[in-house]
């Protein structure tokens, strides 16, 4: 299934690194960074993580929720979100029913060997749980800021 812009969001109920079960309509009514990415504590998933940690206050602003996901297991979550200090949650879909979803769940190849991965990949979702911008081929340092800029935009709007 592919996503666009405008399209309702597709809900799920996952666990969050605390294992405590977390659903997208729990955020109707605020913007939502739905952030896909490939695996906990490897370098660009980290840096990605922590620019989002330190950009924090300015989607806290925006009244703007951040939720990453991976396939990674809840004690891999947990792990993760402790090592680098990380204040928002982080949901994980080891069935890959969401990923699958929201079409981000792909083959992918590196250094020669094929394997099926996560895309890097970011919805944001507006207060009304409709897509409002899709951002393909995340670059990880620059994700929240790209996101911000963007949030600032619509909110006006909306």
């Amino acid at each position: 299934m592919i996503l666009t812009i405008g399209q309702p969001a597709p809900n799920f109920t996952l666990q969050n690194q605390d294992g405590k079960s977390i659903s997208l309509a729990d955020f109707l009514g605020q913007w939502v960074l739905l952030y896909f990415y490939p695996k906990d504590d490897t370098p660009g998933c980290t840096t990605e993580a922590c620019s989002l940690r330190d950009n924090l206050p300015g989607f806290n602003n925006t009244g703007a929720v951040v939720l990453g996901l991976s396939v990674d297991s809840v004690k891999s979550h947990k792990k993760f979100a402790e090592k680098y200090k990380l204040p928002f949650t982080l949901l994980a879909d080891e069935n890959k029913e969401v990923v699958n979803k929201y079409g981000v769940w792909a083959k992918k190849s590196f250094l020669g060997k094929k394997y099926e991965g996560i895309n890097r990949t970011s919805f944001l979702i507006d207060p009304k749980g409709k897509i409002a911008k899709i951002y393909e081929n995340v670059k990880p340092q620059k994700h929240a800021a790209e996101v911000l800029e963007d949030l600032k935009a619509l909110s006006m709007h909306n």
